[in-house]
């Protein structure tokens, strides 16, 4: 039997390929957006100007002090939402979408569009939220 000769890493390697996780892409990307809130969040976030908790707040109707709370960390974690806090009294915190943050509603925009259109031949759905990424103001919303 011939020994198989492995290659040595460098230590510092070893470990950063030890510490990576392996995931699809796809299962992250449901991991950043998945949750009741995260989606009427990031909808009311989508226009890139930045929002104080309250706001968002009383955008996302039902929404817990905790449930909105963990969101945004979540969002922070993943780079997707930026949290600026001005020193004021009181003090003044405002989220805003980051660069990543813009790029995922893009790609959000296109499962919208594929959204919009299983509804249109659907009998069973008829609608959308005020707040939908596709839902610019200058539309009228059905009663």
């Amino acid at each position: 039997m011939i020994p198989i000769m492995q290659e040595k890493l460098p230590q510092q390697q070893t470990d950063k390929a030890a510490a990576a996780e392996e995931i699809c892409p796809l299962r992250l990307v449901m991991d950043i957006i998945g949750g009741k809130w995260k989606l009427n969040i990031l909808c009311l976030l989508k226009d890139g100007k930045p929002l104080r908790y309250n706001q968002i707040k009383r955008g996302v109707l039902g929404i817990t002090n905790m449930m909105l709370t963990n969101s945004l960390k979540s969002f922070e974690e993943y780079g997707i939402v930026h949290r600026e806090q001005f020193s004021e009294v009181p003090v003044r915190v405002e989220y805003r979408l980051t660069q990543k943050g813009l790029e995922l509603i893009e790609a959000l925009r296109l499962l919208e569009r594929f959204g919009s259109g299983y509804i249109s031949q659907s009998e069973r759905y008829a609608g959308h939220c005020a707040h939908c990424l596709y839902f610019d103001g200058s539309q009228g919303q059905e009663n």
